[in-house]
């Protein structure tokens, strides 16, 4: 964008604020577009659409326009040894009295080679302007001298084409004398104080006989710069009233010089009154109104002494226009020889004028125009789509959609609306848009901020709740610190009864084992009582039969075996009892067997209860050390969020 802006004529550089001051002074709605960059709102030149009038140069405080002209490239090629002649615009000397003639010396010095006054070509003009005018009836006919209003007509009122002047300006009119009638074969340069110029130049319409405009701010900033400057030179030929065509009227002056003033020339001049103008004065010719003799238009409201090529300080004094003043006082001249003498009437001056110029063929100096305006037409928005943008402005009601502020830079509301259409603007430019969404906002603010206390409010209200279940939370934790640590202390005891208890059962185990051993014994001696008891009652059935065999024996021996038939019956009895007493013993064993075995098997369930009961006392004092050590964990955390809470309510 930026390079697309400095190839332009007219460009928009990096001192630009946004500040639409550009766009109030500009005739032409379309020319700036309000653009966004790197976050900073700009206004930028739509090179195409602008006619270069410079009105954005006088209005802009912060020098964000800047323009291009041939001052470079003329004297790059004086240097490369080109031939070049000057064309002098009439208000350079009338610009720089004191610095023109050692100017001129030092250019000649450089290479140029002749200085011709465009007050001569501004002579031919008139000369050419009245003819033309006589010979054709061509009344109404806008002059156009000025390439801004030249341009704004191609541009933007084609339907005045046919009333511009077919008569070349004083710029072309010199060039073209000096080319076909002097005969100069060298590029010329005109030294200029417009901008527009360039337009003019370049325009296929004007024949490519001028090479560069040289505008009076980019020479003279070059000049002193370089430090130019030679011997007094002056211009070469001799000219007349064309001098005063730089000033306001000045082309109106010559024409009443020569015609009289009792013909009637509109003369209009200033960047936004003479288009206002024009698009009036479309009207009337379309209307076929009364015309006058011609329109004498300027762009700039001083003339082009003051034009937007020249430097600023030449405008902020009148030292110009009393220089000027002078040059007019001494081209009316008291020779009645002189086709510019005062002691002549404005007939007579006329003959003599025409006289001047008889060898001059008027076909040379007419000059076609082109109808530029395709593609720049300035769409305009129907009923419907100018609605839907004032709706997107915020402008629903008909007093908004005029309230025509102008703050946007726009002399009303419905160009701004026309220029947003364009796509040249938006409605975030619109200071009664940002005012209503300013306000806006702030009522939603107000509402926030009503909405913000009311929580704030609460939320006081709430931290009083909340300071008093945190106090209460404290107290909760100082108990639950006190728990804690009876907690911890009856842990630690249970865990030493729990390692306690597990050692014990370990000896109760030992002692189990140890009965089971004995038990087993005591098993193993009852089986050898049995057997005993069996060898008893064999013995006792032995000694009961051999008892019995006594018995018998005994009776035999009648008396003498009487003694030992006692015997024998003891005997008996002894062996009777034996038997009953291993009788007895085997009954005994046996209820000590069962016992016994009953015990075994107790003892066996005793053991295995006993394991069980010592796993769970060793998983018991194992989960009691892990709560220990969770309780000193919990104690920790306790005391840090009660130091927390404690802070927390401070």
């Amino acid at each position: 964008m930026a390079n697309q802006q400095s190839e332009a004529l007219v460009y928009t550089n990096g001192q630009c604020v946004g500040c639409h001051k550009c766009i109030s002074v500009c005739p032409v709605l379309t020319a700036n577009r309000a653009v966004e960059e790197n976050g900073q709102n700009r206004i930028m030149v739509d090179g195409s659409q602008c006619i270069a009038c410079g009105a954005c140069f006088d209005a802009c405080a912060h020098g964000a326009r800047s323009y291009n002209d041939d001052t470079e490239r003329f004297f790059e090629d004086l240097q490369r040894g080109e031939k070049i002649s000057l064309l002098l615009a009439p208000a350079f000397l009338a610009n720089y009295p004191k610095e023109y003639a050692t100017v001129l010396g030092g250019l000649k010095k450089l290479g140029v080679n002749r200085i011709i006054s465009i007050s001569f070509g501004a002579d031919i003009t008139t000369w050419g302007y009245i003819k033309y005018i006589t010979e054709h009836h061509f009344t109404g006919g806008i002059s156009q001298p000025c390439p801004a209003v030249v341009g704004y007509i191609e541009k933007y009122i084609p339907e005045l084409i046919p009333r511009l002047m077919p008569v070349h300006s004083p710029m072309m009119c010199g060039a073209i004398y000096v080319k076909k009638y002097m005969k100069v074969p060298d590029k010329l340069a005109f030294i200029s104080p417009c901008v527009a110029k360039k337009n003019e130049i370049d325009d296929p319409n004007c024949g490519g006989y001028v090479s560069y405009n040289v505008t009076f701010d980019h020479l003279m900033r070059y000049v002193r710069e370089h430090n130019i400057s030679g011997p007094a030179v002056q211009d070469e030929i001799e000219y007349g009233l064309g001098s005063i065509y730089p000033m306001p009227g000045g082309l109106k002056e010559n024409v009443y010089w020569f015609c009289g003033e009792d013909i009637f020339i509109r003369q209009i001049e200033g960047e936004k009154h003479a288009y206002e103008f024009l698009e009036d004065y479309k009207k009337r010719v379309l209307g076929k109104k009364d015309l006058p003799f011609m329109v004498d238009a300027l762009n700039c409201a001083k003339g082009c002494i003051y034009g937007p090529g020249v430097e600023e300080e030449k405008s902020r004094s009148d030292d110009t226009l009393y220089e000027l003043q002078k040059i007019r006082e001494a081209s009316k001249r008291n020779d009645k020889r002189h086709a510019f003498s005062r002691k002549l009437t404005p007939k007579q001056r006329l003959a003599r004028f025409n006289r001047q110029f008889k060898n001059l063929d008027i076909n040379d100096f007419i000059r076609c125009y082109s109808d530029k305006s395709r593609g720049l037409e300035i769409r305009q928005p129907d009923t419907m789509q100018l609605d839907a943008i004032f709706a997107s402005m915020d402008k629903r009601t008909v007093m908004e959609q005029a309230m025509d502020c102008s703050a946007c830079g726009y002399s009303t509301c419905k160009e701004m609306a026309i220029a947003i259409h364009n796509g040249c603007n938006n409605q975030n430019n619109c200071i009664q848009y940002i005012k209503s969404k300013v306000e806006e906002e702030s009522r939603t603010a107000r509402q926030m901020a009503s909405e913000v206390e009311d929580k704030n409010e609460a939320l006081r209200a709430k931290n009083d709740q909340i300071a008093d279940l945190i106090a209460v939370v404290q107290e909760n934790f100082d108990s639950l610190d006190i728990s804690i640590s009876e907690m911890s202390i009856g842990n630690n005891s249970n865990a030493e009864e729990s390692t306690g208890i597990s050692a014990s059962m370990s000896e109760v185990v030992t002692f189990c084992d140890q009965l089971k051993e004995a038990l087993e014994k005591i098993q193993e001696l009852l089986v050898k009582l049995e057997e005993n008891n069996e060898e008893i009652t064999n013995v006792a059935e032995e000694t009961n039969l051999l008892a019995l065999n006594a018995s018998i024996e005994a009776a035999r021996a009648g008396e003498s075996g009487r003694g030992f038939a006692i015997i024998a019956e003891n005997i008996k009895k002894l062996a009777d009892s034996s038997k009953d007493t291993a009788s007895d013993s085997d009954s005994n064993k046996e209820q000590i067997q069962d016992a016994i075995t009953g015990l075994l098997v107790q003892a066996g369930r005793l053991i295995e209860v006993i394991d069980g009961v010592n796993v769970r006392v060793t998983n018991l004092a194992a989960s009691t050390e892990e709560i220990a050590a969770s309780a000193d964990m919990v104690s920790t955390i306790s005391s840090d969020l009660k130091d927390k809470l404690t802070q927390l309510n401070s």
